[in-house]
């Protein structure tokens, strides 16, 4: 198993390389540090000075990969590409474009941002999962049909339908939680219930339908009907054979978004006024600030890739073949 996974690690090194030199590519070859500091400046008759100092306070009046005017190793290291790309491997995400150091604010805003995700994925898991195991339980019959198409007219439904009904229902009419806002420790809570109420609820359709195929599809395999003809009751071989072996594509589905988690949502935040990652990336794309979408570009990528790893170990727990292989 050791091996195995220290495969999957030495497959995703090139992968994290192939990323940084696209994000720097994207964002100092096709965008130049010139354009950056034209757009940030705001004006349409830039003077060139102003144009270099908003390049040297920020660190883009270096040469892009190569520098001549270095000695020894000066020569790479004293480099756009060495101070802004090759830093983010060691998560050092540097200051933003306003001045701010972003791995302080990243600490600071991953825990809005995770108080909202990981409830709504919990809650949301679930509550999926019974749905479509009772709606596979009554299979063919009205409840099921019913159900199927309570699902299908909920995933037809905008997500920012959820969002503005339920702060219009909740909090204009029932009064029952504030709209938006935020605040720390436990008084957090009442700002948390409908951002995660309103994340379940717009996932069930999509969620609860996608469960229900993959137990149909478990249902009609030979080890079902070999449970039945033992005996067993139809619950137990619901939920103790058909969840049992649909784990795999359950986990798919979960583990690979459970680093993104970190990343926030970026509706859900700037609607509710949560200060998470989410709104934070929003922020830094209004105010054109590119050192912070650098940053969360290259770490949305690392935790991507951090799930896909999370992904096989979890494979080599559920199903025996992988370890074998």
């Amino acid at each position: 198993m050791s091996a195995y996974l220290l495969r999957r690690v030495l497959y995703a090194i090139p992968i994290l390389i192939g990323v940084n030199l696209l994000t720097f590519v994207l964002f100092f070859v096709v965008n130049s540090p010139d354009d950056m500091a034209r757009m940030h400046l705001g004006v349409k008759r830039v003077t060139p000075a102003a144009i270099e100092e908003w390049k040297r306070e920020r660190g883009y009046d270096r040469p892009l990969l190569y520098n001549e005017r270095g000695e020894g190793l000066a020569r790479f290291t004293d480099t756009i590409f060495f101070q802004k790309s090759l830093a983010l491997f060691r998560f050092d995400f540097g200051t933003s474009d306003s001045g701010r150091d972003i791995g302080y604010d990243i600490s600071q805003r991953m825990w809005p941002s995770l108080a909202i995700a990981v409830p709504t994925l919990l809650v949301g898991l679930a509550l999926n999962v019974t749905l479509a195991l009772t709606l596979v339980f009554f299979r063919a019959t009205y409840v099921d049909f019913w159900g199927l198409v309570g699902l299908v007219a909920l995933m037809s439904i905008s997500g920012l339908f959820y969002i503005i009904g339920g702060q219009y229902l909740v909090g204009k009419l029932l009064h029952l939680v504030p709209i938006s806002g935020y605040d720390t420790g436990l008084a957090a809570a009442k700002f948390l219930i409908l951002p995660v109420v309103v994340g379940v609820v717009s996932g069930i359709g999509s969620g609860g339908r996608w469960y229900r195929t993959l137990f149909l599809e478990e249902v009609g395999k030979d080890y079902v009907r070999t449970a039945r003809a033992k005996g067993l009751g139809e619950a137990r071989v619901m939920f103790g054979h058909v969840f049992r072996n649909a784990l795999i594509p359950i986990l798919t589905g979960v583990v690979v978004i459970l680093p993104l988690l970190f990343m926030g949502s970026l509706i859900v935040e700037s609607f509710f006024g949560i200060p998470g990652l989410g709104s934070y990336t929003i922020d830094a794309i209004q105010r054109q600030d590119f050192a912070i979408v650098r940053a969360m570009v290259f770490l949305g990528s690392v935790l991507y890739i951090l799930g896909l790893i999370l992904t096989d170990i979890s494979y080599t727990l559920v199903d025996p073949r992988v370890r074998l292989e």
